[in-house]
């Protein structure tokens, strides 16, 4: 069985506030985000919006890659982010879509 990483970033719905995170479940952390499940940053600012992620099978490059987008500048975060979703739109209704269901 295949184990994925991902690499994301949520923000708020006026898009002014950006937080990079990295999970072994996107839907799940997604979901976390939008009820504020866990206290801290993203439920302070109300990050619920899923704008970009990356998935990959390696762990230890999951996490370079999420500290290597937290070192960027604002204006390179907003260029990777508009490289797969031009118009911010909330990533996690396209993903509920394709997650197949539990049996």
């Amino acid at each position: 069985m295949d184990r994925y990483y991902y690499v994301y970033i949520p923000t708020n719905k006026s898009n002014k506030v950006l937080y990079t995170g990295v999970t072994n479940d996107l839907l799940r952390r997604v979901y976390e985000h939008k009820n504020k499940h866990v206290k801290g940053f993203s439920s302070k600012y109300n990050l619920s919006k899923l704008v970009y992620y990356e998935e990959t099978e390696d762990v230890y490059g999951a996490i370079t890659r999420e500290k290597q987008i937290k070192g960027y500048v604002r204006a390179k975060k907003i260029k990777l982010i508009e490289s797969m979703n031009t118009k911010w739109k909330d990533l996690y209704k396209e993903l509920m879509k394709e997650e197949p269901l539990q049996e």
